[in-house]
């Protein structure tokens, strides 16, 4: 999962935007008829390397949405980003979802599917070519990207692993 270095403590000075990844209709047959409830996984991101996911239910949509929001504030992680793209190629599974990240150049976009381009794009990134293999379930994808996104490495970290400078990192 994400390093423990990588997550956020405060969201006090963060401005997060949250973005709704999908929404279910969860149906209990009771003697008195149907009971409906509503599941929904919210992403919340600041657009400049922190991401959150959160799933919250209610009785009403807009209730699920508000929970899944404050939910999502409270397991944010912090991720490098790099020239608008990831620092390097990462694989992560959760569940039966199956993802790779790889950076892109400039001008690419985000070439990814629903529920992990929403995470892409409330972390920041701009360039990126991912691939979802496996299930397709958004509360998998979400989980498994963030998980993903949770071990990159900036070429800062990575240089001070080695004991080099950042150039060094880049050159080889």
């Amino acid at each position: 999962m994400a390093n423990k270095n990588n997550r956020v403590k405060t969201t006090n000075d963060i401005e997060l935007k949250d973005r709704l990844v999908a929404i279910n209709r969860v149906t209990k047959v009771t003697k008195g008829g149907r009971a409906f409830t509503f599941a929904a996984i919210v992403v919340v991101g600041d657009g400049n390397g922190i991401v959150g996911w959160g799933l919250g239910k209610a009785n009403e949509v807009t209730a699920a949405i508000a929970k899944g929001v404050e939910a999502a504030k409270k397991n944010l992680i912090r991720v490098p980003v790099h020239k608008g793209t990831i620092p390097h190629e990462q694989f992560a599974k959760f569940g039966g979802s199956r993802v790779l990240l790889k950076p892109a150049s400039h001008g690419t976009g985000v070439k990814a599917g629903g529920a992990m381009r929403a995470v892409l794009e409330s972390v920041g990134v701009t360039d990126v070519l991912c691939k979802s293999k496996g299930s397709s379930n958004p509360h998998n994808l979400v989980k498994a990207t963030i998980a993903a996104l949770g071990e990159m490495r900036s070429p800062a970290q990575v240089a001070q692993n080695r004991g080099v400078s950042v150039s060094q990192v880049f050159n080889g």
